[in-house]
């Protein structure tokens, strides 16, 4: 394995001096007029309501700047922050990794399951139970290898007060059906404030796969919310419907890979990639069918249209916002902090497509302003997360993964 090193102090740059106060390489969008001016790829699609895509740009005031602090993880995929300020990340391979605020990197973590790493599976999403300070319970999400093939998975375990291992190992849900393949497999995690875990699932993307997102007898693209134990909440919409599996919270999503709980409502938001175009934020409610493959907007990789490109039916939810063409999103954070007052309960984005960290501003549950940050980065940037100062972090999914920080120039 390739060895990991500490970034030096020369990869901290200057994003507001060189690229312009909202981090962007080259000229910025005027105000008000959106960051995307490419052409969409639904050309002939038209949004259901006024501000549903290409909402207008908005630009951050000051000088901000990005330091990598870490470099040489193996394609990272989640992270989630410790309470002494280091970071546990996870590495898709299927190695588990802490990582300092420093960028000290650490050795593997022992005691975790096998992940099946084809394609885009592997070791996925990593969250801190709620009493992760008394308990020190942490749960992950993978790409589980079965007997005829794979599916996503979660367990929990209790890291040692060392650091170095995991015990206690339990699956407390799998995924079903099991399907021999390496696509689509979500997934990310979220605590409610009531304690409920949501789990974000993928449709497995092949065209045979597809339409189970509209079944409730199986888990593909569909989120999922259960107990920190695995057990099923009695108030989920399907529990105790003839057929339907209970676990199931929300379904007709493509591939989910974000989720975030919003600070003062408790709503779950979700983020899902799309084909090229159509994807998807979505404020998942209990029991609605988000329409996937019925509906969406963009087009098929191939160019064709999608379901006859139909966008919208009687009983199918609209998703509050959509990107076409495509960001690729990542995770997802709402941001809360001192450091960037401008942000507060705004929406950050990672962009693997698009190489960049996208920033919503939110009014209800409506899109108001869009800007992409660290577009200067060039790199896939997979998770996204505020540390304890209100600094902004990041990793990037790369054979050399990074994890960044970006903070004002103060």
């Amino acid at each position: 394995m390739r060895p990991i090193v500490l970034a030096a102090a020369s990869s901290l740059l200057m994003l507001g001096a060189a690229c312009g106060a909202n981090g962007q390489t080259g000229p910025a969008a005027a105000p008000g007029a959106p960051v995307e001016t490419r052409p969409a790829n639904g050309a002939d699609q038209t949004p259901a309501f006024a501000g549903q895509t290409r909402a207008p740009g908005v630009q951050t005031q000051g000088t901000l700047r990005h330091a990598v602090v870490a470099s040489g993880l193996v394609h990272p995929w989640g992270m989630a922050l410790l309470p002494d300020g280091d970071w546990l990340v996870t590495e898709h391979p299927g190695r588990l990794r802490i990582v300092s605020a420093q960028g000290q990197v650490g050795a593997p973590i022992t005691g975790l399951p096998a992940v099946d790493a084809r394609g885009q599976g592997g070791l996925l999403d990593v969250i801190l139970s709620p009493g992760f300070a008394t308990d020190r319970t942490i749960f992950w999400s993978y790409a589980e290898p079965r007997e005829g093939g794979n599916a996503t998975s979660v367990a929990r375990g209790v890291l040692t007060e060392d650091g170095v291992s995991v015990g206690n190992v339990q699956v407390i849900f799998r995924a079903l059906p099991t399907y021999d393949g390496d696509k689509h497999f979500g997934s990310s995690l979220a605590f409610d404030p009531a304690g409920h875990l949501f789990i974000t699932l993928g449709e497995r993307s092949d065209a045979p796969m597809r339409p189970q997102a509209q079944q409730l007898d199986s888990h593909m693209g569909k989120v999922i919310r259960i107990n920190a134990d695995g057990s099923v909440p009695q108030d989920n919409p399907f529990v105790g419907q003839a057929g339907a599996l209970p676990e199931i919270w929300s379904l007709g999503h493509r591939n989910v890979q974000g989720v975030a709980v919003q600070p003062g409502t408790g709503a779950v938001w979700t983020i899902e990639h799309g084909t090229r175009g159509g994807d998807e934020l979505n404020r998942p409610q209990a029991g609605r069918n988000y329409g996937w493959p019925i509906i969406a907007y963009g087009v098929e990789y191939r160019g064709a249209p999608i379901n006859e490109g139909i966008t919208a039916r009687a009983g199918l939810e609209q998703p509050v916002y959509y990107w076409d063409p495509v960001i690729a999103p990542g995770g997802q954070a709402f941001y809360s902090g001192a450091m960037f007052p401008g942000w507060d309960g705004n929406l950050l984005i990672a962009g693997l497509g698009g190489k960049s960290l996208t920033r919503l501003v939110l009014d209800g549950d409506r899109v108001v302003g869009e800007e992409r940050l660290l577009t200067g980065l060039g790199e896939r940037i997979r998770d996204v997360a505020v540390g304890p100062d209100g600094a902004v972090w990041v990793i990037t999914d790369e054979e050399d993964g990074k994890l960044v920080r970006l903070a004002t120039a103060s």
